[in-house]
């Protein structure tokens, strides 16, 4: 028994003190193996260069006399033109050469007394600008010269009753407002003007019954000072040269007052 108990520990000895350690062998194989493609891997890198980016250089050139001459010349500005304009133009002149029309001779020009002082001149041309509102001129006229006739001024419309005020405007167009604007623009012009009317477009159109349009004629005709362009937006009088000369169109493209 002791004998085989013997055999059994030389035999687990011999084999323990020959053995290798699992794996020592592929564990040493392999970190060579790595050591050596670590350094084919230093050796076989090569950094990238970056490119740098072209820059452009901007060079300038002393200008010859010839081009600075052809520099300081206007630029021509392509424009359109309505086609033979300036001929509907030269028609129109002629037509209205002969200044034939009622508004020639019974404009607002016409329709005050050139006897009366200027402030009583200036509100005669204000009251025939706010008669003539959807009226023609030789009414609009006739009705200056009734009241004329019982003294135009602002002191006289103020004492006169809207009865008699009335006939005497009748048949103007809407005359019946136009006694309410008159005697209401007449009180104003008494109380703030002394009697005298504005001299600027706003004023003038804040007063009752007094619109853009009448402004306009009223400062060229009363004051002589032009502050715009009075047309008749509605009819076919003064829009007729912009319209035939193709500048605006006929359905009252421009909105001039």
């Amino acid at each position: 028994m002791n004998y085989a108990g013997m055999r059994m520990v030389t035999r687990s000895q011999s084999r323990g003190s020959g053995a290798r350690p699992p794996g020592s062998g592929e564990e040493a194989a392999s970190i060579q193996r790595g050591g050596e493609a670590s350094a084919e891997g230093r050796k076989s890198y090569h950094p990238v260069k970056r490119r740098r980016k072209a820059q452009s250089l901007n060079v300038a050139y002393e200008a010859s006399d010839d081009e600075k001459k052809e520099a300081t010349k206007p630029l021509k500005v392509p424009s359109w033109e309505p086609q033979d304009w300036q001929e509907q133009l030269a028609n129109i002149r002629t037509m209205r050469s002969g200044k034939d029309a009622p508004v020639d001779q019974l404009g607002a020009e016409h329709c005050y007394d050139p006897r009366a002082p200027p402030k009583v001149r200036r509100y005669q041309v204000l009251l025939s600008l706010m008669l003539s509102s959807q009226t023609k001129d030789q009414v609009t006229a006739g009705a200056m010269k009734r009241l004329q006739a019982w003294g135009l001024t602002v002191d006289s419309i103020l004492q006169m009753d809207d009865i008699t005020l009335g006939r005497l405007i009748y048949p103007v167009g809407f005359w019946r407002n136009k006694v309410k604007y008159i005697k209401q623009t007449s009180a104003i012009l008494q109380q703030h003007y002394g009697g005298d009317i504005p001299a600027s477009v706003a004023e003038l159109v804040a007063l009752p019954g007094v619109g853009p349009k009448m402004a306009h004629l009223a400062m060229a005709v009363a004051w002589g000072t032009v502050s715009g362009i009075g047309a008749a937006s509605a009819g076919n009088g003064l829009m007729l040269a912009p319209s035939a000369s193709g500048w605006a169109k006929r359905c009252c493209s421009l909105n001039l007052k």
